[in-house]
């Protein structure tokens, strides 16, 4: 599934670019439909409200229904669990810190899969997106993670986030770029003979 368009996505490449092109820094750009698929969640509300049923059962005075209580009980389950599924309802009764503990995840995982850990200044920069939890992380190699001052990144996220969360995804990408390019061609001018070491392109999970 495409997040983007194919204009915003060719957006996002030229950008990263033209950014690569003044300094000896990587950007590295991962869009995620989801963090995890979060299956457990509506199981186990599905299951706990299957459980609930008896009970509902006995305070409504329903002696005679009380007896097919366990058939209720399986019925209800397979009928909570694929409405509790749907993506819209999983996210809303999904724990905004799981969520977050998620993304981090994937958002980890990505900065190492994507090699941003080899890079020859150690100046690599990961801009992660994960669509169903409208959540962003901005990683940052030790190389220019120790030159930048306090508080930096987190503005730089706070920025990437609000944009995200109002919908403007490629809008988010682009501002990140610019924001965390120039903190690498400040940190890490490009040099004659620099070579790109990293894809430009916007990477779909």
């Amino acid at each position: 599934m495409a997040f983007l368009s194919e204009k915003e996505r060719r957006d996002i490449a030229q950008a990263i670019a033209a950014v690569e092109a003044k300094t000896r820094g990587e950007l590295v750009t991962v869009i995620a439909r989801a963090a995890d698929d979060y299956l457990y969640v509506p199981l186990l509300w599905a299951a706990l409200l299957a459980l609930a049923i008896p009970g509902a059962l006995m305070l409504a005075g329903n002696s005679v229904a009380l007896q097919y209580a366990y058939e209720a009980q399986v019925a209800g389950f397979l009928l909570f669990a694929p409405v509790l599924n749907l993506t819209p309802v999983k996210m809303r009764l999904t724990p905004r810190a799981l969520k977050r503990s998620c993304v981090r995840r994937l958002a980890r995982e990505q900065f190492f899969a994507q090699n941003l850990h080899r890079t020859t200044e150690r100046a690599g920069v990961l801009l992660f997106v994960s669509v169903a939890e409208r959540s962003v992380e901005i990683l940052a190699d030790d190389g220019i993670h120790r030159r930048v001052p306090a508080g930096t990144w987190e503005r730089a996220v706070a920025e990437f986030t609000g944009a995200v969360q109002a919908g403007r995804v490629a809008e988010g990408f682009l501002r990140a770029i610019q924001t965390c390019g120039d903190l690498q061609v400040e940190h890490f001018p490009a040099r004659p003979g620099d070579k790109n070491e990293l894809p430009d392109h916007l990477i779909e999970l």
